[in-house]
């Protein structure tokens, strides 16, 4: 029997204190069971000396002893909280983690500025596929910034200002005026000079972290009728984050807790951490925006689960991976097998099709994917496989490419990838329809191809010629379930490719199928 362990991670921010539990396979295979938030707003509770009361901190103990009710009805092996902005920024931080200690037994750990910079560069570096950057992590009483390069951290800084604390200081409930937004942007701007790196580097994406830019993120696909539900690596331009802004800005927060997507425990710090938001993107000169929906709490995870090996390198690879894990009743030994014929017939045919690079990718996700939704129901198990990868956090793809991807390995005619491409249509374009149905179509073979998961074809050669696709299959047994597989499949393959395969098999079979 296979064994697990579970891991509960608690971060005790200046807005929030959050516990996230992710149960952990034998094969390291890892995913979220269980989550829970608490409002905080410690930033709010700072004494003019700049100590936190001892009462406020009994506030966090009973949020943090339910906390670990819920990790013990877990079975949690591993416990690990941390402490950011407030309690670190705290005169009397020494004395409120003692507090914390002796009413729950749990130790807690402040985290410097810049550990938490790293972590939660960590949790997003983890979760995607990109090489240059930006990162923004908004919290309640501080903001990282944070340049990579190469997919290493290059510099990072800590400043003291989050979108509690701004609210609080220049703000009556979260109003602000054109007076108070300059006021606030002068803040920033002065922490932001200090630290010349942030704009020597122009036109790099800028990648957001915490609430605010998730909430922006929300708020947009709302209004936009998003089809796709997914918060980490939506993009957005300068312009759109700037129009929100100004719609925020011109209501109370009471009215601002009833625009689609808004939550309202953010509405009256919303509008103070956009500013600080738009100030940092204006003054590195970014791109775009990126929301990362992995952050600080990933990025502890990940170096719990591997300590001193935290950073990933193949971001799309792991994460196809640990999702096929996560369906242990999925033949191995079959997918890796039609992964392994797919990628054969994509890179023999490339003077036939002249699809990119990317695009293989997108048939080698797929491939080793497409059973996934038979662990649901087996009936209509595409459709389920489909739903699976479109909303399963598939890190290192674009939210087009998660689709693209999706679709391939659910793949059954052109009406219904047309189907598909009508309901996404604000992400897809005509072309991906075309893509879709050659690299479906193409898995399709691939999958015909191990049709009795007995693995007969031990070498494959397919040569591209006017009379068809010649396949030149080498077999270990009888591939008899297999060729009567594929001809089952040949006209739905010569819409999409004009030819129809053509079969040699060796050492005893060769016959040639026709529509």
């Amino acid at each position: 029997m296979e064994t697990t362990s579970r891991i509960g991670i608690i971060d005790i921010g200046s807005n929030s204190v959050r516990l996230v539990i992710y149960e952990v396979s034998g094969k390291d295979a890892y995913r979220v069971i269980d989550e829970s938030k608490e409002s905080a707003r410690l930033s709010e509770k700072i004494r003019q000396d700049g100590s936190l009361k001892p009462e406020d901190a009994m506030g966090i103990v009973q949020v943090l002893n339910h906390f670990k009710m819920l990790c013990q009805a877990h079975h949690t092996d591993t416990l690990r909280a941390v402490a950011t902005a407030a309690i670190r920024n705290a005169s009397n931080s020494g004395e409120i983690v003692a507090i914390l200690k002796r009413e729950t037994g749990i130790d807690v750990e402040i985290l410097s500025g810049e550990m938490e910079a790293r972590y939660g560069f960590l949790g997003m570096i983890n979760s995607m596929d990109i090489q240059d950057g930006l990162l923004i992590d908004i919290g309640g009483g501080s903001t990282e910034v944070s340049l990579f390069l190469g997919r290493s951290l290059v510099h990072s800084v800590s400043f003291p200002f989050g979108s509690v604390n701004t609210t609080k200081r220049f703000t009556k409930d979260g109003v602000a005026d054109a007076e108070t937004a300059a006021k606030i942007r002068q803040m920033v701007l002065a922490g932001l000079e200090k630290e010349p790196w942030i704009k020597g580097h122009q036109g790099l994406p800028l990648i957001g972290l915490g609430g605010t830019i998730r909430t922006v993120g929300k708020l947009d696909q709302r209004a936009r009728k998003y089809s796709l539900p997914l918060a980490h690596q939506y993009e957005m331009e300068k312009g759109t984050v700037e129009q929100l802004l100004a719609l925020l800005s011109a209501m109370p927060p009471e009215k601002r807790k009833k625009v689609d997507g808004m939550t309202g425990s953010r509405a009256d710090i919303i509008v103070p951490g956009m500013l600080i938001l738009q100030a940092v993107f204006d003054y590195s000169g970014a791109s775009h925006y990126i929301v990362s929906g992995s952050g600080l709490r990933d990025g502890l995870f990940y170096d719990v689960l591997n300590p001193g090996q935290a950073q990933l390198s193949n971001v799309l690879e792991h994460s196809v991976r640990n999702l096929l894990s996560l369906h242990p009743s999925v033949s191995l030994l079959h997918v890796e097998q039609v992964n392994r014929l797919a990628l054969k017939l994509f890179d023999d045919l490339q003077d036939l099709h002249h699809l990119s690079i990317r695009s293989r990718a997108y048939l080698h996700v797929a491939s080793l994917l497409y059973r996934i939704g038979i662990t649901i129901f087996y009936y209509d198990y595409p459709k389920h496989t489909f739903y699976l990868i479109a909303h399963s956090r598939l890190y290192g793809l674009s939210h087009r490419e998660v689709l693209i991807s999706a679709m391939i390995a659910s793949y059954k005619n052109k009406n219904r990838t047309r189907q598909l491409f009508l309901e996404h249509r604000d992400i897809l374009t005509e072309s991906d329809c075309l893509l879709v149905e050659r690299l479906g179509s193409l898995l399709q073979l691939a999958v015909a191809l191990d049709r009795s998961e007995t693995q007969p074809v031990r070498r494959l050669t397919a040569i591209a010629r006017t009379s068809g696709i010649r396949l030149q299959l080498e077999c270990s047994h009888n591939p008899g379930i297999e060729i009567r597989e594929i001809g089952a499949i040949t006209k739905e393959f010569k819409k999409a490719w004009g030819l129809l395969p053509e079969i040699q098999a060796t050492p005893d079979f060769s016959t040639t199928l026709h529509s």
